[in-house]
């Protein structure tokens, strides 16, 4: 695995884990970006607008394109990649198979990371077949500095990790703006009810990252019995609303992946 890493195609996510890796002190000049779309790389970072505007081979490869560009894009992608070289995919849905018909003699890893990478704190849902136990540890320190890599040994899971972990963070900040909403419908004003929602759930998170309670139980320790929180809860909890909603949601972003791997450009 080389320290010079081709990101070919830079968007939402591929700048957040661009910004992540420079922010943890990698060079940018480590990193080339091909896009003809990229704006606002960081300083240093080279940027072509298309694979033949280099003439370097690449050993570490990122894959940031939408799913549906891939088999149209790769034979200009696979002209810069190196035999053996190590290709990261982010694609929603695109299976191991399908990746490495496209790209021969390479070690493919699907790797599922969200915005927060750009702040060291994604979840990093990874896939291969690919490596050894060795290999997989020196894989793991490399993408570390985004957040907490978690080896998924059944590929058919992968759709599930991106909904969860990759489209999770849009759900949260609707959870976050309908706070917000439920607290100006009670009297708060637009710009507090804002920042008490967001700061709540801040603190929340934070709190459940570093207990060893579960959320459950710490849901518990809020809640004093008939008290303010109860009445909350009840509303939340009756006939299972919100796991019901949350499940749908996941199941919705889930199927959805296995709707792109077929090329559906719905």
């Amino acid at each position: 695995m080389s320290s010079h890493m081709l990101i070919v195609g830079c968007g939402n996510m591929g700048g957040a884990m661009l910004r992540g890796w420079i922010a943890a002190g990698r060079s940018p000049s480590l990193f080339t970006v091909i896009d003809p779309a990229a704006q606002d790389l960081p300083v240093g970072v080279l940027h072509v607008p298309s694979a033949s505007a280099l003439d370097e081979i690449f050993d570490t490869v990122l894959i940031g394109i939408k799913p549906q560009m891939l088999e149209s894009l790769a034979p200009a992608i696979r002209s810069r990649v190196a035999p053996g070289a190590l290709v990261f995919s982010i694609l929603a849905g695109t299976m191991t198979a399908t990746l490495a018909k496209l790209f021969p003699d390479t070690s493919i890893v699907r790797l599922m990371p969200n915005l927060s990478a750009e702040i060291g704190l994604s979840p990093l849902g990874l896939f291969s077949n690919d490596l050894s136990s060795t290999e997989r540890e020196t894989l793991a320190d490399f993408v570390a500095p985004l957040g907490t890599p978690v080896w998924i040994e059944n590929e058919n899971l992968m759709d599930a990790v991106t909904a969860l972990a990759g489209s999770g963070p849009a759900f949260v900040y609707r959870f976050i703006d309908a706070m917000a909403k439920g607290g100006e419908s009670a009297g708060l004003p637009a710009d507090t009810s804002a920042r008490l929602a967001l700061a709540t759930v801040e603190g929340a998170a934070r709190l459940a990252a570093a207990s060893t309670e579960s959320p459950a139980t710490l849901a518990q320790r809020v809640t004093s019995p008939g008290g303010t929180t109860a009445a909350g809860l009840a509303v939340l909890d009756a006939d299972d609303h919100l796991k019901k909603l949350i499940e749908a949601t996941i199941k919705a972003a889930r199927d959805r992946g296995g709707e792109l791997a077929k090329g559906d450009k719905l």
